[in-house]
């Protein structure tokens, strides 16, 4: 968008475009988050069984995903209490 139209939005329109890049990159870092995670957690418990995951290994990925996803959400709750100081 053109700058100078961005002096021509309202307080309103200018809030809306900010929440929508808002979205916008959360929903990016997210799909980076799950890439990761999804090849980090096969790289570390998928084997050679073949074409199907034994459940072995379904369980490791289930643990990998979660570990995962409760480090994620320490990290960003640390994140945020930071922010509120």
């Amino acid at each position: 968008m053109d700058p100078a139209a961005l002096q021509n939005l309202t307080p309103d329109q200018k809030s809306a475009i900010m929440q929508q890049a808002q979205v916008q990159a959360n929903q990016q870092i997210m799909q980076v988050m799950v890439q990761n995670m999804t090849q980090t957690c096969f790289a570390k418990c998928a084997g050679t069984s073949g074409d199907r995951l034994d459940t072995k290994e379904q369980s490791c990925l289930a643990s990998c995903q979660d570990r995962y996803l409760d480090v994620r959400k320490a990290v960003q709750d640390s994140l945020e209490k930071r922010q509120g100081m």
